[in-house]
């Protein structure tokens, strides 16, 4: 590495190879972070935990109770009118 005069700075080769080893395992592990964090199971496990969350809100099941509610009624009038 270059000191500020221009000079290059001697270092210990063992130094220097346990901060290669080091930085190494530090970039396999951010490759097997990301790796794990794109897998196409766990996106969609991430999907379907976002969705059932968003399911078990009682706005939502009072939604889908009235959409359900509108759905059976209008099946019913359909089928009286025929």
């Amino acid at each position: 590495m270059a000191e500020a005069n221009g000079e290059v700075a001697l270092r210990d080769p063992d130094q220097l190879v346990k901060e290669i080893e080091r930085t190494r395992e530090n970039l396999a592990r951010t490759i097997d972070t990301l790796t794990e964090r794109v897998s196409p199971a766990n996106v969609a496990k991430r999907a379907m935990s976002k969705v059932l969350d968003q399911a078990s809100r009682p706005e939502v099941q009072i939604g889908a109770a009235v959409v359900t509610a509108v759905t059976v009624g209008l099946v019913v009038w359909w089928r009286r009118r025929s």
